[in-house]
């Protein structure tokens, strides 16, 4: 990878311009640090990284609660094999019937006795229950426990090698707007694109038919959590991942979440045959790395009981569509 596509994964994870011209603005910024670079150069880079699958789109991420939507995480066990290869016919069955559910989003293979790991986003509790005993009805999957959140300390999930530039994201939230917290109709038809792909032209936001300023009044409202690009992590440089569970006070989250090698930290209902409380997501760029970090931060707070469930296989990680 090219130090000029480096600065730019680095960038627009979380700060792809909502301007007019974002690849003239990229091109202002990194001409400072890298050299002289053009909009179309700049374009260009982000268009083969779109092209080699490590971006995997670029566009908004839209709080769920802010919405309306509710969204859990569901822990379940599917039989394998003695093997536990992702091939056996039972999980092929679960994640072929996963993939036709538009509210699963993530759906994980773990290193654990509950195996399956997939969030579901609906806008009533019953709904999401529906959808797991749907799934529960076609498939294998059984012992199924659907996870609310109890309290958020940290989700993160820009993956960098090098410090971040905030300076666009600056500039981004003090363009806030006076807006109500009531969803239009507008509203509603601007959020269902924008949760999709921006077009791949030098005028994005115009060919998509979306002001920029109403998209920077969602940031501005909490309704959008970023606007960037989504990465695929492991094309990116990151492809050693586990879900760290620790069975620990509720204040340990807090030193958890100021780990940069964190990008989610939750707290969770501990459940029969799995009594951990606090949920930790970790990335790596190596199995060296990741089991430092690991050690790093069980012992940052006093090392309590923990279970590493490793991430064995990516069954699906789409975007939800809002208001389709």
């Amino acid at each position: 990878m090219t130090e000029l596509e480096q600065k730019i994964l680095d960038t627009i994870q979380d700060a792809f311009p909502l301007e007019e011209r974002p690849y003239r603005v990229l091109a202002d910024l990194f001409n400072a640090q890298v050299g002289s670079v053009t909009e179309q150069q700049v374009f260009d880079a982000v268009e083969g990284l779109r092209k080699s699958g490590v971006i995997r789109r670029i566009g908004g991420v839209y709080d769920s609660r802010a919405l309306g939507f509710i969204s859990r995480l569901c822990a379940g066990k599917v039989p394998t094999a003695a093997t536990g290869a992702v091939g056996d016919c039972a999980l092929e069955k679960f994640a072929a019937a996963v993939n036709e559910i538009p509210a699963i989003t993530h759906n994980y293979v773990r290193s654990h006795e509950y195996n399956v790991w997939f969030t579901v986003i609906a806008q009533s509790e019953e709904e999401i229950q529906k959808i797991v005993d749907d799934v529960c009805a076609r498939t294998d999957l059984h012992d199924v426990h659907v996870l609310s959140v109890t309290k958020k300390f940290k989700i993160d999930t820009v993956m960098t090698r090098g410090p971040r530039d905030t300076s666009l994201r600056a500039k981004r939230n003090d363009a806030m707007l006076s807006l109500t917290g009531v969803l239009s109709d507008s509203d509603r038809t601007r959020i269902r694109v924008a949760c999709t792909d921006i077009p791949h032209t030098l005028t994005p936001f115009k060919d998509w038919g979306i002001a920029v300023d109403e998209l920077r009044g969602d940031v501005a409202q909490g309704r959008m959590r970023r606007f960037g690009a989504i990465l695929r992590h492991q094309d990116a440089g990151f492809a050693y991942n586990a879900m760290i569970c620790f069975n620990a006070p509720s204040e340990a989250g807090d030193v958890l979440a100021s780990k940069p090698y964190i990008s989610h930290c939750y707290e969770r209902p501990a459940f029969e045959g799995f009594p951990y409380n606090l949920y930790a997501m970790m990335h790596a760029q190596s199995a060296e790395a990741l089991e430092s970090f690991i050690v790093d931060a069980a012992q940052s707070i006093q090392n309590p009981d923990y279970a590493v469930l490793h991430s064995v296989k990516e069954l699906k990680k789409t975007s939800f569509q809002f208001f389709v």
